[in-house]
């Protein structure tokens, strides 16, 4: 077991609410790349396309394996996930994230994030992975797991800061499983 390392630093200008009056869901997020969130159905395989068309090769590899994404794996993805996708002032997709039991093992909840090139390294990935830990949690699971390259620095960085990590490589890929019940407070939200 592999414990987070070092303090997260805060988030500049992200907050989360609660959809008031609601079953726990994402979290709507603020932040100035971010306008709504919208949940994704095999209908909105356009507005994915779109998203994918503003990532890199290398950044389609790292979340997909491959890179080229058809409207049949985002239908196979849906059967197991529940995917949103964030879009941007213009309406334009910003990030998709999407979470469910992909692996199918009891109280686990597995996680899968793509930001658009342009808005990385701006607090989108590790809000999102952070509302789809609390769902996740808020729904029973113990176990958020993400299965990325090894050489992702930036996705197993964001992994660590959430809470406590294990590691377990897999040739050139890595799992990375984040214990729930120990999640890393949120700055934005957290006591001073």
């Amino acid at each position: 077991m592999q414990a987070a390392r070092g303090r997260r630093q805060p988030l500049q200008g992200l907050s989360a609410i609660r959809p008031a009056g609601g079953p726990p869901e994402l979290l709507l997020l603020r932040h100035p790349a971010l306008a709504h969130t919208r949940r994704v159905t095999e209908a909105d395989w356009d507005l994915v396309a779109a998203l994918h068309a503003q990532c890199s090769e290398q950044n389609l590899l790292r979340r997909w394996g491959r890179t080229r994404i058809t409207p049949r794996d985002l239908s196979r993805l849906l059967t197991h996930a529940e995917c949103w996708i964030e879009l941007g002032a213009d309406e334009g997709p910003v990030a998709l994230v999407c979470a469910g039991s992909v692996t199918r093992e009891p109280g686990v909840v597995d996680l899968g994030l793509q930001v658009v090139d342009h808005r990385q390294r701006q607090g989108i990935g590790t809000a999102l992975a952070r509302q789809a830990a609390l769902l996740a949690r808020a729904r029973g699971a113990h176990t958020l797991s993400a299965f990325t390259q090894a050489s992702n620095a930036p996705m197993l960085r964001l992994l660590d800061r959430l809470g406590p990590t294990s590691h377990t490589r897999d040739g050139p890929y890595v799992e990375v499983r984040v214990a729930l019940d120990a999640l890393a407070p949120d700055p934005e939200t957290a006591p001073s």
